[in-house]
């Protein structure tokens, strides 16, 4: 039994490599992005769960580009501005839309 060559072992790995680095999403990102994305609005949704002025309200948290968009409705502005400040304090954020409704 022959032994492949390490040339046909560079290729498969060549080959491998470049299929890895060429996925994406159909939005452009890198599964990586999405990741990155994914684990910001978990920990913003889980420290706005945390605080106690803004647990018992139902506020929607996505992330796009670290870019993150706060929905829902809370009863005053001071509870917008700190929801806007907790999303803020989480690692990764580059901006927050707070499109959050006073009822």
């Amino acid at each position: 039994m022959k032994r492949p060559s390490s040339i046909g072992w560079f290729v498969v790995v060549v080959v491998i490599a470049s299929l890895l680095v060429g996925c994406r999403t159909p939005a452009g990102r890198t599964p990586g992005e999405v990741v990155d994305d994914a684990t910001i609005t978990t920990a913003v949704k889980a420290k706005l769960f945390r605080d106690p002025y803004l647990s018992g309200f139902a506020i929607s948290v996505t992330t796009f580009k670290g870019e993150v968009t706060l929905t829902g409705a809370v009863d005053n502005q001071y509870q917008k501005d700190r929801a806007t400040a907790v999303a803020r304090s989480v690692p990764g954020v580059v901006r927050v839309h707070n499109l959050l409704k006073i009822k």
